[in-house]
């Protein structure tokens, strides 16, 4: 019981919970939420409801003191672990063990229900293994770190494109017992990122990290790697060959907003077009010359390097940040400029068109008038639109917010809906 030892000197982290259908992905309202301890399940601390958007209240949860996450010589868990019991009128019931609680961040615990099939429905048990930082897991087996391609286009894609969807193969690639999964891209990087480093760290080296993960992540999906091996998934959740990924974990606010800026963007060397498969480890229980370093890039970004200086500094000085051409399953590319009151024209229209769909899923955002032009409705809207999923309440629609809303357009108008 280290962990509740460290309680004794807690600090607070938050939480929230997000509950979605897995049908139509939308959201699930007056879900009841049971929350405990780890390996405590008859203390309940908390019991929570979702309101209309399928999300419950924010609450606050102790964690151990927030220096054991940012000392790497610290050997306590630096995360608490609390047990979530879901249960939600129709749907089939859920339980989360391991969901991770660090001290001044926000933890978001998606959840995804199925329907009900019959009424004495034993929960679906879902336990989240240690973090990479604090548990033991493979090394990162080393590779080249560009690919030999097929140049004639038919195996190897044309240009770098970020994946609507990828498949994770929770093990290793010939585990052929291992289930596999079709993620979001960006829920994936999400996910991985959680996994692997800590929310509490400096800005720069969370951008830092999240571009190698996705810069990795793009090269398998460029390369088609596992594909071109006779396999039917693009990653594996092996540390031993490629990141952690863990089902059902929560992600952190600090690595979301990361992700949602940067999620196009990946790592080049001049005269290579593919992603630089840019491989990593902890740098405290593995060390691996000439790749980046966790707990070296957290260090450095203490001292106030940027990204580019960070990942420099390990991958060498000819390293650099390039944008993928095409981004998938998306209705419309964002117009390159922030839309706000007085803009006007087409991309105006299809905004309200998308938000109008989105509002027939979440009635806490007003419909809106779809004219193409941005007034003080449309603007009400997109603040709205921006608090319900967690975004700056500007109003205005930036890039960030522009793929949110085409995000969650997809999501529940079953544009990209996979059978």
């Amino acid at each position: 019981m280290r962990f509740l030892k460290a309680m004794q000197t807690s600090d607070r982290g938050n939480l929230q919970v997000q509950i979605t259908s897995s049908i139509d992905s939308f959201p699930v309202p007056d879900a009841s939420i049971r929350i405990s301890y780890t390996g405590i399940p008859e203390n309940t601390l908390e019991e929570l409801t979702t309101d209309s958007s399928g999300q419950s209240e924010t609450i606050e949860l102790d964690a151990p003191p927030v220096e054991y996450s940012l000392d790497a010589t610290n050997e306590e868990q630096p995360y608490a672990e609390y047990t979530l019991e879901v249960n939600a009128p129709g749907f089939e019931p859920v339980n989360i063990a391991g969901t991770e609680i660090l001290a001044g961040v926000t933890a978001i615990q998606k959840i995804r229900l199925r329907p009900l099939v019959a009424e004495d429905q034993t929960p679906e048990i879902f336990v989240i293994p240690a973090h990479t930082l604090y548990g033991v897991y493979p090394p990162k087996i080393p590779e080249n770190e560009i690919k030999p391609v097929n140049e004639t286009g038919e195996i190897v894609l044309s240009r770098v494109v970020v994946p609507e969807y990828i498949v994770v193969h929770n093990g290793s690639p010939r585990d052929s017992t291992a289930q596999n999964y079709y993620v979001k891209y960006k829920d994936y990087i999400k996910n991985v990122a959680s996994s692997e480093i800590y929310a509490t760290w400096p800005e720069n080296t969370i951008r830092a990290n999240v571009l190698a993960i996705m810069s990795f992540t793009l090269n398998r999906v460029y390369t088609e790697w596992y594909r071109n091996q006779g396999y039917d998934f693009t990653i594996t959740s092996s540390t031993a060959f490629d990141h952690k990924w863990i089902p059902e974990r929560n992600v952190f606010d600090s690595i979301s907003t990361v992700v949602d800026e940067l999620f196009a963007d990946y790592l080049s060397r001049p005269n290579v077009r593919q992603p630089i498969l840019t491989q990593y480890c902890d740098g405290r229980q593995v060390q691996c010359p000439n790749w980046m370093t966790q707990w070296g890039s957290k260090a450095l970004g203490d001292q106030g390097y940027s990204p580019s200086e960070i990942l420099r500094y390990y991958y060498g000085d000819d390293i650099y940040i390039n944008t993928a051409e095409e981004i998938s399953g998306i209705p419309s590319s964002w117009p390159g400029y922030t839309l706000s009151q007085g803009s006007s024209g087409t991309k105006v229209r299809q905004m309200q068109e998308q938000l109008n769909v989105i509002a027939g899923a979440y009635p806490a955002i007003p419909k809106i008038t779809v004219d193409g032009i941005y007034g003080p409705a449309t603007a009400s809207s997109v603040r709205k639109f921006q608090s319900v999923f967690g975004l700056p309440v500007t109003g205005t629609v930036d890039y960030r917010t522009w793929y949110k809303i085409s995000e969650i357009y997809v999501g529940v108008s079953r544009i990209a809906e996979l059978s």
